[in-house]
This record gives C-alpha cells, structure tokens and sequence, in this order.
C-alpha cells in the first residue's frame, strides 16, 4: 500500500512539473530519484562490496589516496622488570589512484510522457540504476583482473591429473572443485592474508558454481548459523571461503577467427614441426589483416599473430610441437580449443580499494522540459541520467588469487563479458 501512496504522489508532482516548465525538480523529488539509483546500482556493485572504501575527494584534484598498514614483527625479546621497552610504530604505506568520470542518459519526448501509462521517469531511472551498477562493477573488475596472482585449475585424463601453468592449456577437464579451493586457501593463510567476518571472500560466474554446487561438501546460504547477514548475491561457503555469485565475473573467449567459421586449418601438404613464424591455412573467410594482435591456439600453446593474408598466418618463433595438416586452429584468447575461461577471485581483507558510490560518487540528473533553453525551443524533450567518479585499486596482491578454470559443461557456448 505505501508502495502505492508514493507513487501516486510522485506522479503528482511529476504532473505538475510537466505542466509548468519553469519548475526546478524539488529537493524531496530528487533524493526521490537519487534513492532509486542508487537502490538498483548497488544490487550490481558485486565486487565493491569488499572492498576498502574510501570517499570521493572533493577540491583535491582526480587523485584519491589509499592506505595500508604494514604488520608488526614478532617481539620475542623478553621484558625487562621495570624498564618499560622502546615500543613500536605504524608503518603506513600509501598507494594513489586516479579517478576518471563515467555517465550515461535518456532523453523522452513530451509526446511520450503526455501519453505514456507508466511513470516514465522513473522507469528511465530503473533502467540507469541497472546500467550504472553494472558499469561501476566492470571497471572494479577489470582492475582485480589484472592481477598477476594467478592457479590454474589442472587437466584431468581419468585419475590423472596433469598441471597447467598457462591459460592456452586449460581445457573442459580443468574445472573448480573442493580440492582446488583448498589449495587457494593455503596459499592465502600462508601469506597470512586476513579474513573477512572469518572467511576468505570468492566471486564466481553462474556457470562455475554450478559446478561447485554439485559438490557435495557444498553448503548453502540456509544451513549457515547465521543466516541474516549475506554477503549481496551470496550462495554458499567450501573450505572457509564464501562465494559469491555474478554474472560479471570474467569470462575469456576469443572472437571468432573467420567471419564465417570460429577455428581454422592447417593447410601445408605435410603439417608443421618445431619452432615456426608463419603458416597457411583455410576453413573460412579472412580479411586481410584483421587477425592483427589477435592470438592463436595450436595443440595448447598460444602465438600473437602480427601479420595475415586470407590464407596465411605470421607470429613470433613459436614451437607448437608437431601440426599435421587439418589441425584445428583456435582462438587463442580463451582455452586450449577456443573454450571460455573463467576467471574467480579469492582475496581476504585489504586486498583492494574502491571509491564508495554513496556520498557523491553517483549522481542522478533529472532534465524537465524547457530546461535546455535555446536547444530545446518548443520545450519537447526531457531527460534523465547518471554521472559517476570511480576508480580502483590492488592495494597487496598477494592478498588476492585469481583462478582460472573451465567448465565441462558451459565452456564450449559461455560468451565473453
């Protein structure tokens, strides 16, 4: 019902404003529509949410400051009775981040809004909550992406498992399980990386807790003690880590090679041996050039293209082993046969920082009709929008692990994020 009593209000005042141009949009109306941004951004601040926070600066230029705090050593010289010791210090280390703006709008026609059944503004304003959310998210991500602390899920043939030291070599075998967090978590308490709330923090794909739930040490979000305080898109805990479920944790797929095929074929008329720089191909239709930069996969090693024909291929020396005429040809971005990659975070407490999005750093912008003056003479078009400051920052890597895996199951078809 109060859901309803505000609405009606709110189209109320919407309703007069749009009848009188020359209105300003009232404060209350404006943290009105701010409320809502902010609601839908921060059901999609997934990866913010661990993050150590600090506030937009304000009158101090696009530089924001993050500190650290260096542990203490061991005091195991004994106390003298009576003499009070030297005592300590805090070693505080900065790290500073540059913040760039981001922001996006919509504009709507008098027409619509006279005519329209919704409250379109608010509707608008749905949609950019989403939108800002998720944009915000991305650039966190990309940032604790670039990490350079990294495990690789092994292959499995069988019983056999068979380590993997680069991404090229991964393929469907190499997926998350119970042993693998393991293996993260000790290698987090030995660089005795602190925990959040008691547990180490993991943010997956959808399709890499599938995998995991099917575990059956799984335990689900319910069978928690405490069960009130969830982490936001929390699904369960293994081995002292609690995962958390996005669909923006990263995905790596390379594009298609070809326009009209995703792989390649070796074309020699008696394949390839040891190290090359170049090779000949067919299997689809290739512009001149468009592979530049781009990377291939031939028997699990990858080569940066730096030249192509339609129908050859130049890199770097790069010994592939033995290629027999018809082998495959992948993209080299992704897995050992073009697979997507996915890539889970595992960190403790202060591995990163964030700027918060509450306190300045998202802004909703609401334009009446006629606002626009001279630009808009007829007074027919009305916008809403959002602009935000962000930045991100690893603060200490070796507080945060990246893992990439495959999944037996959605590796084949997963699209890049």
């Amino acid at each position: 019902m109060q859901n309803l009593i505000d609405f009606i209000q709110l189209f109320a005042v919407q309703t007069t404003l749009l009848n009188d141009p020359g209105n300003d949009l009232s404060p209350e109306m404006k943290t009105y529509y701010d409320m809502r941004l902010l609601d839908y951004a921060q059901a999609n601040l997934v990866h913010d949410q661990f993050g150590q926070k600090r506030p937009i600066p304000q009158g101090s230029g696009k530089t924001i400051e993050f500190r650290m705090f260096s542990p203490l050593g061991k005091a195991l010289v004994p106390l003298t009775e009576g003499v009070t010791p030297d005592g300590n210090i805090l070693d505080v280390k900065a790290k500073t981040a540059t913040v760039s703006q981001y922001g996006d709008y919509i504009v709507q026609s008098d027409i619509l809004e006279l005519t329209a059944l919704d409250n379109t503004i608010l509707e608008a304003t749905k949609l950019l909550g989403r939108q800002a959310g998720k944009t915000l998210d991305t650039i966190t991500r990309n940032v604790l992406q670039a990490g350079t602390n990294v495990m690789y899920a092994p292959r499995w043939s069988g019983t056999t498992e068979y380590e993997v030291t680069t991404r090229g070599a991964l393929d469907t075998t190499a997926v998350l399980t119970v042993d693998l967090v393991e293996q993260v978590v000790a290698n987090l308490r030995a660089m005795d990386t602190p925990t959040i709330d008691g547990y180490y923090i993991a943010i997956i794909h959808p399709y890499a807790a599938y995998d995991l739930m099917r575990d059956p040490d799984w335990r689900k979000p319910h069978e928690y003690v405490d069960s009130d305080n969830l982490y936001r898109g929390e699904i369960g805990q293994i081995g002292g880590v609690r995962f958390v479920q996005s669909t923006e944790a990263k995905v790596v797929r390379g594009a298609d090679l070809a326009s009209n095929s995703r792989t390649l074929t070796v074309n020699h008329g008696g394949g390839y041996s040891g190290a090359i720089t170049g090779l000949t191909f067919d299997g689809g239709t290739v512009a001149e050039d468009a592979l530049i930069g781009r990377y291939i996969n031939i028997n699990g090693v990858t080569a940066k293209i730096t030249d192509n024909t339609a129908s050859t291929l130049t890199f770097a020396s790069t010994n592939f082993g033995t290629i027999n005429d018809d082998a495959y040809i992948y993209p080299g971005e992704g897995g050992k046969e073009g697979t997507s990659v996915f890539c889970s975070l595992f960190f403790g407490e202060g591995a990163y920082g964030v700027t918060e999005v509450e306190g300045g750093g998202l802004q909703t912008i609401v334009k009446q009709k006629g606002s626009a003056g001279t630009a808009d003479p007829l007074d027919q078009r009305s916008s809403v929008g959002w602009k935000a400051i962000k930045t991100a920052e690893i603060l200490l890597p070796e507080y945060l692990i990246r893992v990439e895996h495959e999944s037996k199951r959605y590796s084949t078809t997963a699209k890049e994020n």
